[in-house]
């Protein structure tokens, strides 16, 4: 076993700063989406924290925008909501967690099931709509963490009317923080939602008991309904006609299964472990969103959560000024922005680790997209753009996000429906494909209510297949070949070679006596290759030429007198000049590989070599030869006849 590594040059001092880390085999991924065993784990509550900081937060705005969509009936569609997450989300992700258990997720579950270049493709997709999710956290957190300053009492009255400004303040702030290096902090997270869900559990309890103590409001609040409605189906349908606006609240699954390598135990411990986590989070946050729900739509007027007024974007913020007064809303304010701009730095590390995870190792990213810190400002470029097209705004922000947040939800249900009727689990198949349509449902009525999101994601999975396609093809002569491994039959041949080797390529057909003996013989034509020279052919088939970095295994076969290495990969031409170093390598000669030319157009030819691994192999292994080995007296020869 050898391992092919390319030389690198020394790089200009801001360069070296810019790809820190991107030569390091041991490269730590940043934030809750990074390595799948790290160093340090935590009990399954404290990686909650984590996961909280995305989930918990969108109390800072959720209550708020489901009374700008729903109105009077915000409880009865959050309720919807909350019963889609409990019967819905949640036993999605769990099997996701049974599935994943290294945090790979359900995109990578469906990678596998759908291989090729389709599966690539369909990865690509849903990484446009992932990336939509984390910019959107990013972007929504920092503007409702905004709101929450300007609204303050205590805050100069200079900033009014700066929301853009502060907004970009913040981002750039966390884009400031991860280009100085940042690392995922548990401590951090377990305070953070500690204190969060602490002070708003205390604010919910003293709305709670305003509206005990002001029955008033509940009838006004009834009457409303009954006034709007006609009877309780109605309300119902209504609900579930906007309950789709609110799906923002469902956000933190994807992460959740994302953090389980830091949950602690072995795999079946880490399973149940994270299973729980979810399942304690999902039911949290429903306590939380029922109640909040309520009291925010019987105590603040409807007025107040309009652009504008002061509950958008901050309902219970709101709420904690009016009932609690100045000092205790301060402190609930600050403690919403921390963790709102903590969402925002679970978003940004878990974008700096989705990309690395997935275009690499395709082939289709540049390899500078293994290091942080161009990523970082990248992806904060983005949101400064996201953040100046939407003004700030929480609520026109909101339906992006619920695209994002929806898609990776319903491309999980896939993703175990799929597994439970590959294990044939009728029940599981059944109750997944249920959960799956009623996803469908809100996810295209969320999308036709609200586009930006799919014109957002859009963007994002046009960037990313353009981007792909042009980095594949730059790339594509790279030496992709990690490792080369030989079988016993055929260590034993490069063992006992003596002298030079010659290898003779050829492309499997019949594989008869006839077809072995027409290629020597069309060789010694070709070549004058004397019948006495020993020699061995070499074939190569291209399972998945979708695949871009692979390991070769290289198998001895003895066919009717005659020596062959049988190779699989994902391109010809790279694996012949991997297969010709290795043998440089190890025996301390140059070899030789013997070709005939091909027919046809080359334009055709490069198309095939990019789309199908083939094309015209004799100039492309000299060319991936070319570049792996800049000395010429070095470089093994390729005869083309």
């Amino acid at each position: 076993m050898v391992g092919l590594v390319r030389s690198v040059k020394a790089p200009e001092p801001l360069r070296a700063w810019l790809l820190d880390g991107l030569q390091q085999e041991d490269l730590k991924a940043v934030g809750p989406h990074g390595p799948e065993a790290p160093h340090e784990q935590h009990q399954w509550w404290r990686v909650m924290c984590l996961t909280g900081v995305d989930y918990f937060s969108t109390l800072g705005y959720q209550p708020g925008i489901a009374a700008l969509a729903a109105g009077s009936l915000s409880p009865i569609a959050t309720l919807l909501l909350v019963l889609l997450t409990l019967f819905g989300a949640l036993p999605v992700y769990r099997r996701v967690a049974a599935e994943s258990p290294h945090g790979q997720g359900s995109i990578a579950m469906l990678e596998r099931l759908a291989p090729q270049w389709w599966g690539k493709l369909f990865v690509l997709v849903l990484l446009g709509f992932a990336a939509t999710d984390f910019v959107i956290t990013m972007t929504l957190s920092a503007a409702d963490a905004t709101a929450h300053i300007l609204e303050n009492p205590f805050v100069p009255h200079f900033l009014d009317g700066h929301q853009v400004a502060v907004t970009l303040g913040l981002l750039g702030l966390l884009g400031v923080i991860f280009l100085r290096g940042f690392r995922e902090a548990i401590g951090i997270a377990v305070v953070l939602v500690g204190v969060y869900l602490l002070l708003n559990a205390v604010v919910v309890a003293s709305a709670l008991i305003h509206v005990i103590g002001q029955p008033d409001l509940v009838i006004d609040w009834k009457q409303a309904l009954t006034a709007d409605h006609n009877g309780p189906l109605a309300m119902i349908a209504i609900s579930l006609l906007v309950m789709p606006k609110l799906a923002l609240g469902m956000s933190g699954f994807e992460t959740g299964v994302a953090v389980m390598p830091l949950v602690k135990g072995k795999l079946a411990g880490r399973i149940k472990g994270t299973q729980r986590m979810l399942t304690a989070a999902a039911v949290i946050m429903s306590v939380f969103l029922i109640a909040s729900s309520f009291a925010t739509s019987v105590l603040i007027p409807e007025r107040e959560f309009e652009a504008g007024g002061k509950a958008a974007g901050r309902a219970l913020a709101y709420l904690a000024h009016d009932y609690l007064g100045n000092g205790f809303g301060t402190l609930y304010d600050v403690s919403t922005i921390a963790i709102l701009w903590f969402a925002g730095a679970s978003a940004m590390a878990g974008l700096i680790n989705l990309v690395p995870r997935y275009l690499p190792r395709y082939g289709m990213a540049p390899d500078w997209t293994r290091a942080v810190r161009p990523l970082v400002l990248v992806f904060t470029a983005i949101a400064f753009a996201i953040t100046i097209i939407f003004k700030a705004d929480v609520n026109a922000q909101g339906g992006a996000y619920a695209t994002g947040v929806l898609v990776l939800i319903l491309s999980a249900s896939i993703a175990v429906a799929i597994a439970a009727a590959r294990a044939r689990q009728t029940a599981q198949l059944v109750a997944f494909s249920v959960i799956g349509v009623v996803l469908v449902y809100t996810l295209v009525a969320n999308v036709i209510e609200r586009p930006d999101g799919v014109k957002i994601a859009s963007f994002f999975i046009v960037a990313i297949i353009v981007t792909s396609l042009i980095s594949r093809a730059t790339r594509s002569t790279e030496l992709r070949v990690t490792e080369v491994h030989l079988d016993s039959l055929a260590e034993q041949w490069v063992a006992g070679a003596c002298g030079e080797i010659h290898l003779i390529a050829n492309e499997p057909n019949d594989r008869d006596q006839n077809e072995y003996t027409d290629k020597r013989r069309e060789q010694w034509l070709n070549h004058r290759l004397p019948s006495s020279e020993p020699i061995m052919f070499v074939e190569v088939t291209v399972p998945d030429a979708s695949e871009f970095e692979t390991e070769l295994r290289v198998v001895g076969e003895e066919r009717y007198g005659h020596r062959i290495l049988r190779i699989e990969s994902s391109t010809v031409p790279n694996a012949l000049a991997a297969l010709l170093l290795y043998l440089r390598d190890r025996t301390g000669g140059v070899p030789h590989i013997y070709f005939h030319w091909t027919e046809g157009n080359p334009v055709t030819a490069m198309l095939r070599y990019l789309l199908f691994g083939g094309g015209d192999v004799p100039p492309l292994t000299r060319e991936v030869l070319r570049q792996a080995e800049p000395d010429v007296e070095r470089r093994p020869h390729v005869h083309v006849g």
